[in-house]
């Protein structure tokens, strides 16, 4: 088992990041947008963006010049289709470029979205074994693994920073820690959606969750936790929209990411679900979204 390094990732990403698809479009008409973007996310006080998706490093090489100490995360590189010595030669340019700004997120997708997937747990720890005899290693401490399940769990523990768990809830966080134990970095992707009316806000959620819970890997995981498959029909329950998605008023929107810290996550990756879908970048919801969890921007963002 590693020591995590004293500039690891756990003790840069703060409390709260964003998690967005939207960020790592390789469009070229929304390249200024996205950099904008990412800089006003650093200036609102956000530690960590995490670019969601089968993001790569140069995903987050795009953002880095355009600002100054934000942590830049894959959430996730996925491993059948990124072949490692590439990825480790890349980061190594990265990281030479902006030093301790990158975090790889390592994930093994699904079946059903990976070509030739098959022994993802064994093909996780070949991955690691290359990423650590590259020319130029990456770090346990600086790649994380979006682990589910108790073996990756603890493969994430052993040889990385930490677990990066997509689609969980805070009774998940708890039991998750209890796994990974007190020094790893668990940080969970979270839904948020800022609507405080339940009918409107589960049908965004529904609209949303509905192709996740199609997927064997999330149904498993919710399963374990005690959902049976009423539950994961239809988009999702009510019961288990709600464990799921967290929206409502402000309050009750702070109160609901207070258990995840509570249950031991040490940062949340954030995932607004906007109401509109035709947005580009939900920079509004992400301003709002700074304020209900108290960041202070180190200025008042002059962006649009």
């Amino acid at each position: 088992m590693h020591t995590p390094h004293p500039t690891a990732p756990k003790h840069a990403a703060g409390r709260f990041g964003i998690f967005s698809h939207e960020l790592r479009s390789e469009d070229p008409t929304l390249q200024d947008q996205l950099r904008d973007a990412a800089a006003e996310l650093e200036e609102l006080g956000f530690g960590a963006i995490w670019l969601g998706g089968n993001s790569s490093v140069r995903h987050a090489a795009h953002l880095a010049g355009s600002t100054e100490h934000i942590l830049l995360a894959t959430g996730i590189l996925n491993i059948w289709y990124e072949d490692a010595g590439t990825v480790a030669r890349q980061r190594a340019e990265l990281e030479r470029a902006h030093p301790d700004r990158f975090l790889l997120g390592l994930g093994a997708s699904h079946a059903q979205l990976a070509q030739n997937y098959q022994r993802p747990y064994s093909t996780m720890v070949e991955y690691l074994d290359a990423l650590d005899t590259a020319p130029v290693p990456v770090p346990a401490e600086r790649r994380i693994l979006a682990a589910l399940g108790p073996k990756m769990l603890r493969l994430a523990r052993d040889r990385a920073a930490g677990a990066h768990p997509y689609l969980v809830t805070p009774e998940y966080i708890e039991q998750a820690r209890h796994v990974l134990g007190d020094g790893p970095f668990l940080a969970p992707e979270v839904t948020v959606v800022l609507e405080s009316e339940p009918a409107r806000a589960r049908e965004i959620a529904r609209g949303f969750l509905g192709y996740y819970l199609q997927l064997p890997n999330y149904a498993v995981n919710l399963q374990r936790l005690g959902f049976t498959d009423d539950d994961l029909t239809g988009g999702g329950s009510d019961r288990l929209v709600d464990a799921l998605a967290v929206w409502g008023t402000d309050d009750a929107i702070r109160t609901r990411l207070t258990e995840f810290h509570t249950a031991g996550a040490d940062h949340l990756a954030l995932q607004i679900i906007a109401k509109e879908a035709h947005e580009a970048l939900p920079r509004a919801q992400w301003r709002h979204l700074a304020d209900i969890v108290g960041l202070t921007a180190k200025s008042t963002p002059a962006h649009t």
